[in-house]
C-alpha cells in the first residue's frame, strides 16, 4: 500500500518562486530545507542532504525515467562501463585540442556584436555560442544550429508543464536529427569526429546500438546548448554590474577560471537534477518512502550558509571541492574540463576585444523559469 503523500511546502510553479528562482531557493532552504511539492516530490535544499544523495546512490537512484538515459539515468554496475566509455570523449588531450576552434567562435562572435547600442546579450550572443559551440565539438553541420535552439525551447516548455504527451514528441523530434546524423557517418569518407567515434564504441564487447548513441547525443546537447547559454548570460550580467570586477579581470585574465566558479555559484546555471529513492530514508529530519521523487536543488546547495557563509559574498579564494557546479560524485558532470575550457575562453575574447559592458538603461533582465536558469533576455551596451 502506498505511503499517503504530505500536504506540500511549497509551490515550486508559483509566480513567487519563477519571479526569482534563487531568491526562492534561499527562502526554502532556511524555511523547509527538506520539502514536499506534488511538482518536485521531495526537494533537497542544503548543501549537506544534496552531497548525501549523491554519495548514496544505493539509496538515492539516478534510474528516474523509463526512458534510455546514458549514462547519467543509470545506477552501478551499469553505469560504471558507459562512464568509461563516456569519460574517454572527455579526455584532457581531446579538450585541449578543440580550443582553438573555440577560440575562433567566439572571437568571431565577439566581433558581431553591434556596439554603442542596446542589444540583448541572451539572443545576440550566449544562444549563439552553445549552440555553435556544441555543433562544433561534435561535429555537427551549421544548417542544425536553429532547430536545435528551437528543441530546447520547446523542451523547456513542456518539461515546466510536465506535459508528458509533447515531451515524448520532442524527445521523438530530437531522434529523428540524430538519425539522419548517424546514417550519413556510416557513408565512406565521414569525418572523423565525436558523433563517428561513437559509432566505434563497444559495451560489453557489442557495438554501441542506436538508442544508446542518441540518448549519449542528447544528453550532452541538451546539457550543453541549455547550461552553456545560461552561463554566458549569468557572467556578463554580473560583471556588467560589477564593472570594477570586469576591468580588473581584463587586467589580470589568469582570474577568470576562479572568478567563473564563483559566478556560477552565487547564480547556478543548472537549477536541479532527479533520484528516486530505492528504500526508505529519513533525511533532514523528514521521513521519505521508498519509489518517492526527489530533486537536489543545486541553486541552493550551493548558496549554503552553512558552507559558503553569506551566499552573496564574491570571494576567489574559495575551496572549489565545495562548489557543486558540475555536480559531485559518480555523477559528476564528464564535460567539466571541457565546459570551463569554453566558458575562460569566451570569457577571454569578449572582454579583451571590447572596452566595456554595461546594463542597458532601458529595459530590465528578465530571468529565465525552471527547469532553465540565467536569463531569457539581457539588455546590454557593449562597447
Amino acid at each position: 500500500m502506498a505511503a499517503p503523500r504530505p500536504p506540500p511546502d511549497w509551490d515550486p510553479r508559483s509566480d513567487t518562486v519563477l519571479r526569482d528562482q534563487i531568491e526562492a531557493y534561499d527562502a526554502m532552504r532556511r524555511r523547509c530545507p527538506v520539502a514536499y511539492s506534488d511538482y518536485l516530490g521531495w526537494s533537497l535544499f542544503r548543501h549537506e542532504d544534496v552531497k548525501r544523495a549523491l554519495d548514496d546512490h544505493r539509496t538515492f537512484s539516478s534510474v528516474v525515467s523509463s526512458h534510455l538515459s546514458v549514462p547519467s539515468g543509470m545506477d552501478p554496475p551499469r553505469h560504471t562501463a558507459y562512464r568509461r566509455l563516456i569519460d574517454r570523449h572527455f579526455e584532457p588531450g581531446r579538450v585541449e585540442a578543440f580550443e582553438p576552434l573555440c577560440r575562433l567562435i567566439s572571437a568571431d562572435l565577439v566581433a558581431g556584436l553591434d556596439r554603442g547600442v542596446e542589444i540583448d546579450l541572451v539572443t545576440r550572443f550566449a544562444r549563439l555560442f552553445a549552440v555553435r559551440i556544441q555543433c562544433a565539438f561534435l561535429g555537427w553541420p551549421d544548417s542544425l544550429h536553429e532547430p536545435l535552439l528551437e528543441w530546447v525551447r520547446k523542451n523547456h516548455e513542456a518539461t515546466l508543464a510536465r506535459d508528458t504527451a509533447a515531451m515524448e514528441a520532442i524527445a521523438l523530434e530530437f531522434d529523428g536529427y540524430i538519425g539522419e546524423l548517424l546514417e550519413a557517418r556510416g557513408e565512406v569518407g565521414a569525418p572523423d569526429d565525436t558523433t563517428t567515434r561513437l559509432l566505434r564504441e563497444r559495451i560489453d564487447g557489442r557495438l554501441l546500438d542506436r538508442d544508446e548513441i542518441v540518448s549519449i547525443l542528447r544528453n550532452w546537447t541538451v546539457g550543453e546548448l541549455g547550461t552553456i547559454t545560461a552561463c554566458v548570460g549569468i557572467l556578463v550580467h554580473h560583471l556588467a554590474a560589477a564593472p570594477q570586477l570586469q576591468q580588473r579581470l581584463r587586467r589580470h585574465p589568469g582570474l577568470l577560471p576562479a572568478a567563473i566558479d564563483e559566478i556560477l555559484r552565487l547564480h547556478a546555471p543548472l537549477i536541479s537534477n532527479r533520484r528516486v529513492t530505492t528504500r526508505p530514508v529519513e533525511i533532514g529530519g523528514r521521513e521519505i518512502a521508498a519509489g518517492e521523487r526527489v530533486t537536489l536543488i543545486w541553486a541552493s546547495a550551493n548558496r549554503d550558509e552553512a558552507i559558503f557563509g553569506d551566499p552573496d559574498e564574491f570571494r576567489l579564494d574559495r575551496d572549489p571541492a565545495q562548489n557543486l557546479l558540475y555536480g559531485h560524485g559518480i555523477h559528476v558532470c564528464p564535460g567539466a574540463q571541457l565546459a570551463r575550457l569554453e566558458l575562460r575562453v569566451v570569457m577571454e575574447e569578449l572582454l579583451r576585444r571590447t572596452r566595456e559592458i554595461t546594463p542597458a538603461s532601458g529595459r530590465r533582465p528578465k530571468l529565465a523559469v525552471y527547469p532553465a536558469s540565467g536569463f531569457s533576455t539581457l539588455p546590454v551596451v557593449v562597447v
